[in-house]
């Protein structure tokens, strides 16, 4: 089953699920914030991400008022993956979202053109 963790007030979120109800995907919708992605589906996830050239980064909610906060873009590079992976399995708004993950799929934040070549 297709797993979409999200965000209620977040208008990417919001447009990732008409996308899907259009396509009429089923899916398991998962508030973020209460229910963080687990290590294993974000460590999951981070390896999918490096495949496609990206790293620990592109898991981290960069523009959300927590990352700035807690100063991550000046903590991160000095993170272990282990670390990082803790931090966001236990804080949903560090992530990035719409998060969306199943045996096959793997995407984080909403780009149609990405989205279309899974869908």
């Amino acid at each position: 089953m297709l797993k979409v963790y999200e965000y209620a007030k977040c208008s990417t979120c919001v447009k990732a699920l008409k996308f899907l109800d259009a396509k009429k995907v089923k899916y398991e919708k998962l508030p973020i914030v209460d229910k963080a992605p687990s290590q294993k589906e974000l460590k999951e996830m981070l390896g999918a991400l490096k495949a496609r050239g990206g790293s620990i980064r592109n898991l981290f909610n960069t523009s959300g008022v927590m990352y700035k906060e807690m100063k991550l873009s000046e903590k991160l590079p000095s993170m272990t993956e282990t670390e990082a992976i803790k931090l966001l399995s236990e804080n949903g708004k560090l992530v990035k979202r719409p998060f969306v993950i199943s045996e096959k799929i793997h995407l984080v934040g909403f780009k149609e053109d990405e989205w279309k070549k899974e869908f």
